[in-house]
């Protein structure tokens, strides 16, 4: 058995984000592969345990959330000694083996300590600020690993040489049944366009109800706010931007966001899911939808084109959002194609399943 703790500090179960999502569901796969798994999180509200995994509540670390990158980091620098100090008796206290640090600021991989009995490993789910990535790298960690090849070419790109770093994909929290083909006929038919966004401008949700989408059957956005953002109050300023457009365009309702065990059965019960994303460096509802069976309609960007593949249709960005729709509406006029997509969809799903992925993750902490 081996022990592998996550350190994210805005960690807590259903935060609408990629790595907080992510940690939960590797987190999630060690305890079902047989290994022991532990989450450090600086959030109070944070339960003790989760799925099976011990949740550590660092209290070295104060401030409030939401708050910008440049709070935290002060936050940081201010108490850099305590958090260490706490992070090594934590470790000590649980045996861990390997410690996951989840982004060099938000999982304190600019500050890592070192110890001979913890084997440092910094994530990078997306190329961070220089500022933490460039301090994060001089502690020189035992492996980096990433979720996509996008992420290392991003990282190529800025002067990092992450041709030595490894890819670890993200999971499901679960691995899903087949969906009855009788059940997608049906939703073929009837189901209701689903988008599923954090309330970050970068979603793209704002451009894509600008345009008429001229499909006759519901649309539904579920948005929802996390415990950090780009700047003071701008999640607010996205939700607000897309209820407006919301109201001018019949047939499309706003809801807030799910809890991480309704996502997978929501985005099951749509036709079809639209990521509108104008940036993603792995797509991790992109590959909810597509393990429920759900085609998923997407830009060119990121880390999606590879994600998907027949599992759904990309379209270039440079096209704008009036492509996604149009794209929707030739799926759905061809019903062999669809049923064809769709179990590729499925199919696609299974490459990153939790016990798969699980193994990759504990040949590289091993």
């Amino acid at each position: 058995m081996t022990t592998v703790a996550f350190i994210l500090v805005s960690w807590r179960p259903d935060v609408p984000a990629g790595m907080e999502r992510a940690v939960a569901a590797h987190a999630a796969g060690l305890v079902a592969a047989g290994h022991k798994a532990v989450i450090v999180t600086a959030d109070p509200t944070a339960p003790r345990s989760y799925r099976g995994a011990t949740v550590a509540i660092l209290s070295t670390l104060t401030g409030a959330f939401p708050c910008d990158d440049d709070t935290l980091r002060a936050a940081i620098h201010n108490s850099t000694d305590a958090i260490r100090e706490q992070l090594v008796t934590i470790f000590a206290r649980e045996r861990v083996e390997a410690a996951v640090y989840v982004d060099s600021l938000w999982g304190l991989g600019s500050i890592m300590p070192a110890h001979q009995k913890v084997r440092n490993i910094l994530a990078a789910h997306v190329v961070g600020h220089h500022t933490d990535l460039h301090t994060a790298l001089a502690l020189e960690p035992a492996a980096v690993i990433a979720p996509s090849a996008t992420v290392l070419a991003q990282a190529a790109e800025r002067g990092y040489h992450s041709a030595d770093w490894t890819i670890v994909p993200n999971t499901l929290l679960a691995d899903p049944a087949p969906q009855p083909q009788r059940v997608r006929d049906q939703l073929h038919q009837h189901g209701p366009i689903r988008v599923l966004a954090r309330l970050g401008p970068e979603k793209g949700v704002a451009a894509l109800l600008a345009p008429r989408n001229q499909l006759d059957r519901p649309i539904e956005v579920a948005l929802a706010s996390a415990p950090f953002e780009k700047a003071t109050g701008s999640q607010d300023e996205v939700l607000r931007r897309c209820q407006a457009l919301a109201a001018k365009a019949p047939g499309v309702t706003i809801r807030a966001g799910l809890n991480w065990d309704d996502v997978l059965p929501w985005l099951s019960a749509a036709s079809i899911v639209i990521v509108p994303s104008h940036a993603e460096t792995f797509g991790l509802v992109a590959l909810e939808a597509m393990a429920a069976g759900t085609p998923v309609i997407a830009h060119d960007v990121g880390n999606l084109p590879d994600l998907i593949r027949d599992g759904g249709a990309i379209v270039p960005r440079s096209q704008g959002s009036a492509a996604l729709w149009r794209a929707s509406r030739q799926l759905l006029n061809d019903a062999v194609k669809y049923r064809r997509t769709s179990r590729a969809a499925y199919y696609r799903s299974r490459d990153y399943w939790p016990a798969l992925v699980a193994n990759q993750l504990l040949k590289v902490v091993s």
